[in-house]
């Protein structure tokens, strides 16, 4: 088989440069190219120096025309409004397109305007034809679907950690629907590359503080699939936290106890629900796990505990933000995209860089 030609727009962020870190060590992928609207003209090795040697590809200018596009797939590891602008050029090309951010998460322009309308952009969709195209892209619960499609929205970050946390309880049954608190931590990274006040050093050295507080985007994700897996609306309360870390989350995820079920059924109907993944990692009580048993990783650790006590159900959930929750989900879709093993270029235990 020929390697998939990969193409990675916006290579110069933290998900692009986690995109190259894992397609170098893919062994039926490679990078053609590395695109960005900013450092033109700069090896990617210069602006990350880990890369010296493995990747020196230079980065290329979006309207470069001596740029290659002879891609088989594009990642758009860009912020919102990006993808939306420019997917369909590639895909009218019979490229298939990856995009990192919100804007193929939704199947309706409906949906998503009220997503949008969450990180402060009030302009509609600009191709709302696209949307029912696409594919949810968290891999776990939609692999059928990402088989068979062109167009991948790539999961939120909280979303995936929440969603994997949720999804088996849910499924089986095991908690009152209307109890759901998830309550999330999240490294500064989560914020991305562009310098701002708020995550300067001084502000967030020692500083943790909650945020988004009345709604945070990535709700609309939760809710739509908690709701799917349960046949059921589901409501959750989620509050975002940022703390003093720089790559990670923590979610950790209550629910009250329907009559009937004990610590024994939930770690049963946890395992059973993600007895076949390669990526999720399920944990009973009294193991003590930290976000850096998945930093560097595409797993997500899931630790399955009932207080007695107070008859709830308490999972924490952890994934590496940057990875699980950004370029190895892209890869991993990737690899359903292409019908490869899905663990292609993912496998390996958690990295400590």
């Amino acid at each position: 088989m020929n390697k998939i030609k990969v193409g990675i727009i916006g290579a110069g962020g933290y998900g692009g440069c986690g995109a190259i870190e894992l397609l170098l060590g893919h062994p039926q992928a490679e990078i053609r190219a590395l695109i960005d609207k900013q450092d033109v003209g700069k090896p990617i090795s210069e602006l990350y120096p880990h890369l010296k040697g493995f990747c020196d590809m230079t980065i290329l200018d979006p309207s470069d025309p001596n740029r290659p596009d002879d891609f088989d797939v594009v990642f758009f590891a860009t912020p919102d409004g990006v993808g939306q602008k420019e997917a369909r050029s590639w895909l009218d090309k019979g490229v298939k397109v990856i995009d990192y951010s919100g804007d193929f998460r939704f199947n309706d322009a409906l949906t998503y305007k009220g997503y949008a309308a969450r990180i402060g952009k009030s302009q509609d969709h600009a191709s709302p034809d696209l949307l029912p195209r696409s594919s949810y892209g968290l891999a776990e619960l939609h692999r059928r679907d990402i088989a068979r499609s062109d167009l991948v929205g790539n999961p939120g970050c909280f979303a995936v950690s929440c969603i994997l946390g949720l999804a088996p309880a849910l499924k089986a049954g095991l908690i009152e629907p209307e109890s759901i608190i998830c309550d999330a931590k999240t490294g500064v990274s989560g914020a991305g590359k562009t310098p701002s006040p708020t995550f300067h050093y001084p502000a967030r050295y020692d500083a943790m503080n909650a945020y988004k507080v009345s709604g945070h985007q990535h709700v609309y994700e939760i809710e739509r699939e908690c709701s799917l897996v349960a046949s059921r609306e589901i409501r959750v309360t989620f509050t975002p936290h940022v703390i003093p870390l720089c790559r990670g989350i923590l979610s950790t995820i209550y629910g009250r106890l329907r009559s009937g079920e004990n610590a024994r059924s939930a770690e049963e109907a946890y395992r059973s629900f993600y007895k076949e993944e390669r990526f999720v990692r399920v944990f009973g009580p009294g193991k003590v796990l930290t976000t850096t048993d998945v930093r560097g990783s595409n797993f997500c650790n899931l630790s399955v505990n009932v207080d007695e006590r107070t008859g709830r159900l308490v999972v924490i959930s952890m994934i590496d933000n940057l990875v699980k929750g950004q370029a190895g989900s892209a890869v991993q879709n990737m690899n359903i995209l292409f019908g490869i093993e899905e663990t292609s270029g993912l496998l390996r235990p958690g990295q400590y860089p």
